[in-house]
């Protein structure tokens, strides 16, 4: 039987997608995928149920997490940071230094939404307008299941009639208002995965639409200068296969990879809505390269 792989794939246990970890398996069990990661943002706290439904449903499981980092390169943007995705995978989930600085990110982000809020506030009390409160806040960590950060700010003043669209909520408010994300860099990814016995793999590189190499440079070209030059040393690999990486794409990254002797990796990077697990054609070396 052919092997069926998705190594992206979030949950509404511990993070921002629409199905919880036993949807997840019943919906990969039915759709017979044999290879799965769950890979959510900034948390690990669901590996250990995912660890033992994989072996319910006898499907080969992968330990998972999505890091946001901030890298800089001196050539774009004139060195200003931007945000980066990085794949940690095979991990040890009880690594202590490793669920020590989840907890801290965690935190982090919750401490920022709440200076995010603050600063919104200022703005709307000059226009006349209710200021959000504390039940506000909790309304919009519900909707961010786990990771909620400035999208879910802009959703929720679309849905209390603050703004007519969630591009209005960044323009008129949330770049004004913005507080920095905590600022994680590669370095430190590379550091807590591999500490922790995991891979770290470098998520959508050239995604159009989310946090890539895009935001420095559309050359996919120029992209690979950029990994080779500043990211090598603490890179295991790159997620070839993405639900927005183009044909191209995929053979661009998996050439480079191959050159540069990095593990290849692929995902549907699901959160269920709409996208849908299992839907790429990753062949069965994908999970070979991890021992599978």
């Amino acid at each position: 039987m052919a092997m069926k792989i998705d190594l992206h794939i979030h949950s509404k246990d511990c993070s921002d997608g629409k199905m919880t970890i036993p949807e997840i398996f019943e919906e990969a069990h039915r759709r017979r995928i044999t290879v799965i990661s769950i890979s959510d943002h900034d948390s690990i706290d669901c590996q250990e149920t995912a660890q033992a439904l994989a072996s319910e449903y006898d499907i080969k499981y992968i330990t998972g997490v999505e890091l946001n980092i901030s890298f800089s390169h001196q050539r774009y943007r004139n060195s200003k940071p931007v945000s980066l995705d990085m794949l940690g995978y095979q991990y040890d989930i009880h690594n202590k230094a490793l669920i020590k600085k989840l907890k801290e990110v965690r935190e982090y982000r919750r401490k920022r939404a709440e200076q995010i809020l603050e600063k919104i506030n200022e703005e709307l009390t000059k226009e006349h307008l209710k200021p959000f409160t504390h039940q506000d806040l909790e309304a919009i960590e519900e909707t961010g299941d786990g990771a909620f950060g400035r999208p879910h700010i802009a959703n929720y003043m679309v849905k209390k009639g603050i703004v007519s669209n969630k591009q209005k909520a960044f323009d008129k408010y949330l770049v004004k208002c913005n507080v920095p994300k905590m600022p994680v860099s590669l370095e430190e990814a590379s550091k807590l995965i591999r500490g922790a016995g995991g891979k770290l793999v470098h998520a959508h590189p050239s995604d159009p639409n989310g946090t890539s190499l895009v935001s420095l440079t559309p050359s996919i070209h120029e992209q690979h200068k950029i990994i080779k030059e500043s990211m090598l040393p603490w890179l295991d690999g790159i997620e070839c296969w993405h639900t927005r990486h183009n044909p191209e794409t995929i053979s661009a990254h998996l050439a480079f990879a191959k050159k540069e002797g990095l593990l290849v990796t692929g995902g549907s990077d699901c959160h269920q809505q709409p996208g849908i697990m299992g839907t790429l054609d990753i062949p069965a070396y994908v999970a070979e390269q991890f021992g599978l």
